[in-house]
């Protein structure tokens, strides 16, 4: 595990730890949701940042429905899970796989409640009343499936504004993919935000993606690609952080040529034009890319 803040581009190489993307893969069956284009990559890169046997209290930045917040709870870490977009009506098929939780009351409907307005939505109430009376019978309340005891608190906010954590109270902050769907200029007030909440001496882990010496937004993705000086500058880093951007051509060789990620592609992508392969056709246009940054002791 590294010791230092560092920058790196993530290297295909990472899909050899085959433990790790398989048990990646499993939740995401259980989940029944599907990895964004390099997700593997970066998920497996988070995890071997941080020492998960250290972890009490886990930030999980723009946090969706992703599947890293259900595997830091399989592992008894407590997840704070924050978006901005609502989920307090998720499907309850979530719910099977651990202990989760409103960070408040709006947070998360009860399961009642997401019953009723699913049925409402899919028109078909029977079937849904069904289903939910199965999960009650295999699934009871305080019972999931997830071999650890830690809690998914979801909570709804703009990851500027944190106001509801403590200062100094996450012992590691992790975004997947998350942070360059914010503007260029609001992502330093967003990494300031999650420094805020993090303990001295944890550590802040995200991902985003590059695609070289410029700065660039990818439209179909909705997201910006930044440069190694600009990551750098947002994230507070120091000049002679450890970085592999020498690398990025050979890199980005390495990740176009991937039959393991071109033939996992996931099927939302052949359905439709936008997100990283617009209607399914394998042509990365950038490279996913690591910061690691850890908060400094007091004094």
């Amino acid at each position: 595990m590294a010791t230092d803040d560092r920058l790196e581009i993530l290297s295909v190489s990472l899909l050899e730890n085959k433990t790790l993307v398989n048990e990646m893969k499993q939740i995401a069956a259980q989940m029944r949701v599907e990895f964004g284009w390099h997700y593997l990559l970066d998920l497996v890169w988070i995890i071997e940042c941080l020492d998960l046997e250290s972890l009490a209290n886990v930030l999980d930045a723009g946090a969706g429905r992703g599947v890293i917040q259900f595997f830091l709870a399989s592992k008894g870490i407590n997840v704070v899970s924050v978006d901005r977009v609502s989920r307090a009506y998720l499907p309850l098929h979530f719910r099977k796989y651990c202990q989760i939780e409103g960070f408040t009351p709006e947070d998360l409907a009860s399961p009642a409640k997401t019953l009723f307005r699913l049925a409402k939505r899919e028109g078909n109430l029977d079937r849904k009343v069904r289903e939910f009376v199965r999960d009650l019978v295999f699934f009871p309340a305080g019972k999931s499936i997830a071999p650890g005891s830690g809690k998914v608190l979801i909570y709804q906010q703009d990851l500027k504004n944190l106001k509801k954590i403590e200062d100094n109270s996450m012992d590691a902050v992790v975004a997947v993919s998350a942070l360059e769907h914010n503007l260029p200029e609001d992502l330093p007030q967003v990494v300031a935000e999650l420094m805020r909440v993090l303990k001295p001496g944890g550590r802040l882990v995200a991902t985003l993606s590059t695609s070289g010496s410029q700065d660039q937004y990818h439209q179909p993705s909705s997201g910006w690609t930044y440069c190694e000086a600009s990551l750098k500058a947002h994230f507070g880093l120091d000049a002679d952080v450890i970085s592999n951007y020498d690398q990025l051509p050979a890199l980005f060789e390495d990740l176009r040529h991937s039959t393991e990620l071109k033939e996992g592609l996931a099927k939302f992508y052949f359905q439709r034009g936008e997100g990283g392969m617009p209607w399914g056709v394998w042509d990365p246009q950038y490279v996913p890319v690591g910061v690691c940054k850890v908060k400094p002791l007091a004094g």
